[in-house]
This record gives C-alpha cells, structure tokens and sequence, in this order.
C-alpha cells in the first residue's frame, strides 16, 4: 500500500511540474500586459491601450456604461476622459482572479486636473480574458 502511495506521489509531482512552465509563462504574460496596459494608461496613450481587443466595455465617469465597442470608439472616449489630466502616478495594487481566463487587474491612478495642483485618486479597474493563447483587454472601469 505505501509503495502504491508514493508512486502515485510521483506521478502528481511529475505532472504537477510538467505544467509549471506553462502556468509561469502565463503569468508572467499576464503581468506583461498588465504593465502595458498601465504604460499606454501613463502616457494616454489609449489605442494602444485597446489595441488587439474586438470589442471593449466601458465604465467611466461622466459616460452611460457602455454596451461592448469597438476599438477605435473605445479609445476615442477613453481619450476625451484623460485629456485634462496630468498623470502623477498609475500603479497596480491588486489582481482579482474570477477564473482561470478571466482577471481584473486594480490599478491606483493618481492625477491633478492640468492648471491645478489638487491630486485625485481614482481606481481603474481593467479586465482580462484569455482568448486564444493571448491575454485581451475587454473592459475598463473607473471609479473615484
């Protein structure tokens, strides 16, 4: 019976490591995109914050939440939102995992509203799926 044990020991480790390349190079997409999202974010850069996505939901103030969009519509809107800002700083705070191909990453924004000097912090919350191998934005949300 111990020896039925241990092999059997063996053979869950085996496996276990067997998909532990695959689960790290996952992750370490997901906190590329992640990063990416963040950088396109910083510098407003908000087609290259959507590009590669079909569609894209949106939950801004000051915007009805939208039904999916398309890129172009989603960047245009996500621009028109920043474009008084001046960002001070965007940095990820936490990492929400609903499933296995389905995150929300939390990020921190801090800005001032360009000719004041009055910080504001708003949390923007960008939602991953995993669609063919590939880590999308499919969903921004902000909140004060």
């Amino acid at each position: 019976m111990r020896r039925t044990q241990r092999l059997g020991n063996v053979v869950l480790l085996a496996a276990i490591l067997a998909h532990a390349p695959m689960l790290l190079t996952a992750q370490e997409d997901l906190d590329q995109v992640i990063e990416a999202a963040q950088q396109s974010w910083r510098s407003h850069e908000m087609s290259a914050l959507v590009s590669g996505s079909d569609t894209i939901r949106l939950r801004i103030p000051g915007i009805a939440p939208s039904a999916s969009l398309k890129p172009g519509q989603a960047a245009r809107l996500l621009e028109q939102y920043v474009k008084p800002a001046e960002e001070i700083s965007c940095e990820r705070t936490g990492l929400r995992e609903l499933a296995e191909d389905h995150v929300y990453a939390e990020i921190r924004r801090v800005y001032v509203v360009k000719g004041t000097h009055q910080e504001r912090t708003e949390t923007i919350l960008f939602g991953f799926r995993r669609i063919g191998g590939k880590w999308l934005l499919r969903e921004v949300r902000v909140t004060p």
